[in-house]
């Protein structure tokens, strides 16, 4: 009777362990973004960005981000609620001169995403200036449904 106890647990997180290792997925995908600065140190450099792409991917239980340009930045896989934080290492970036190390941090959730992004640069590992911008947008998926004219209204 006391192997039962412990086969139950067992077969009780298996059953549970599914439903948590999907709670991330909804948000991966494609997101189309718009990009707000909000803070710049950088003087006769720097990036200029408005709107892109950003891309949140989950490979072997990390989440990798994807920003046009951008080193990719990766991170834990999202909590339930969606919160995410990921970061690059610090290497080149696309500003001759300068290497960078980007993060993000924020949410995606309900087919939406609002983060802010960190650009900090480094002039021979020696911090040089820092640049950052709200961003948000939406998912692909939910602007095609946004986009596809409804059907059966008449």
């Amino acid at each position: 009777m006391r192997l039962a106890a412990p086969s139950l647990l067992f077969a009780l997180a298996a059953a549970v362990a599914p439903a948590t290792a999907r709670a991330d997925e909804p948000t991966v995908g494609i997101y189309e973004v718009k990009y707000d600065e909000v803070g710049n140190t950088c003087t006769q450099v720097g990036m200029t960005m408005t709107r892109g792409t950003v891309t949140l991917r989950l490979k072997k239980g990390k989440l990798h981000v994807d920003i046009e340009r951008i080193p990719s930045m990766t991170g834990t896989a999202p909590a339930r609620d969606g919160k995410l934080k990921a970061q690059s290492k610090l290497g080149p970036s696309t500003i001759e001169g300068l290497d960078g190390r980007f993060s993000v941090v924020g949410r995606a959730s309900d087919g939406m995403l609002q983060l802010v992004f960190v650009a900090d640069y480094f002039v021979k590992r020696r911090a040089y200036c820092t640049q950052s911008w709200n961003v948000s947008g939406i998912r692909q998926s939910e602007l095609e449904k946004k986009r596809a004219p409804s059907s059966g209204a008449r």
